[in-house]
């Protein structure tokens, strides 16, 4: 069986955690205690050498870390990775956006506020908070003229980006102000539906400083 090396408030790991519900994968999760260094010892290093998580654990014991690498293997011949060659190279590109400019910036500005940590950071809150603006508005010319980031299907482009674009509101950001985007959080919330519940960082009482 595949098991998910996980914790739980990651969004990162939230997103694949979708997709194996979305195609009925069976999977058993190993949750690790990040703030108690459960990620940085050698036998985890020995899984993703950067201590990061998610990471997937195969069957015969490979492994594969980052969490838009998870859900490209989990989604390859479904119908949430398009075969078309172009296609499924706009879907990467949506993959690549997301991880430079939305997780490293809304999914750290969220992290920092609601675990306390946002006043030890308050030199790079600005510049973080103008790259999030830029990535919204960005998200909201991607989107004006279709429902889903590439054409007419959901794909796991949408989910990787959906993650923590719609957590942003907390962290400060005004979602009102991006209508195409809150519509096609609509969109996606219709396509997962119930049951995918996001955690609290509060929830883990190591996260607090």
């Amino acid at each position: 069986m595949l098991t998910l090396y996980d914790y739980r408030p990651s969004q990162n790991g939230w997103k694949v955690r979708v997709l194996f519900g979305l195609l009925d994968i069976p999977y058993q999760v190993r949750l690790l205690s990040i703030f108690e260094g459960e990620a940085r010892t050698d036998a985890f290093f020995a899984l993703n050498p950067a201590g990061g998580i998610p990471v997937l654990e195969l069957e015969d014991g490979r492994t594969i870390a980052e969490s838009n690498s998870i859900l490209a293997y989990l989604a390859e011949g479904t119908r949430f990775l398009p075969a078309d060659r172009y296609q499924r190279a706009k879907v990467m590109q949506w993959l690549f956006f997301e991880q430079y400019h939305i997780e490293p910036v809304i999914g750290t500005l969220r992290f920092w506020t609601l675990t306390g940590r946002l006043g030890l950071n308050a030199a790079m809150v600005e510049a973080k908070r103008a790259a999030g603006l830029r990535a919204l508005a960005a998200l909201e010319r991607g989107l004006k003229n279709t429902p889903y980031l590439v054409d007419e299907e959901f794909s796991i482009a949408d989910l990787a980006v959906y993650a923590y674009a719609h957590r942003a509101a907390d962290c400060g950001f005004v979602l009102t102000d991006y209508p195409a985007v809150t519509t096609w959080f609509d969109r996606v919330r219709e396509v997962i539906g119930p049951g995918h519940p996001v955690y609290p960082y509060s929830d883990d009482p190591h996260s607090a400083i």
